[in-house]
């Protein structure tokens, strides 16, 4: 049994909403500490994408929680980060390239500073 298809963007949501937001806020600091002129135009974009993401990753966590669905971060190395999908009783082990994450982040974070 593959893990079921509506459940697998929370899942992925899970790995990928948490980077999306320790980045946006590491940037929102830089950004309150930097050089800029007029900073708070950009701290409201910031924090529009953080408010964005927090409601997304509440959504997926609501999600999981009701399906008794987990995610578990696995190992770590300089190549994959492993991690196990738990769902219907069963176990699902899935690694993932760090470049991807670093990728899939970066075009995630894209998506909501347009928004």
């Amino acid at each position: 049994m593959l893990i079921p298809s509506d459940a697998l963007p929370h899942f992925e949501n899970a790995i990928y909403l948490p980077m999306v937001l320790t980045v946006l806020a590491k940037d929102r600091q830089l950004v309150e500490r930097g050089g800029f002129k007029l900073a708070s135009p950009y701290m409201k974009v910031i924090d529009r994408a953080i408010e964005a993401v927090q409601k997304d990753m509440k959504e997926s966590a609501d999600y999981l929680r009701e399906r008794k669905y987990k995610l578990v971060r696995g190992t770590v190395d300089d190549t994959f980060t492993s991690y196990t999908f738990l769902y219907c009783g069963r176990e699902e082990q899935r690694r993932y390239l760090n470049v991807r994450l670093k990728n899939r982040t970066e075009e995630l974070m894209e998506l909501y500073l347009m928004k």
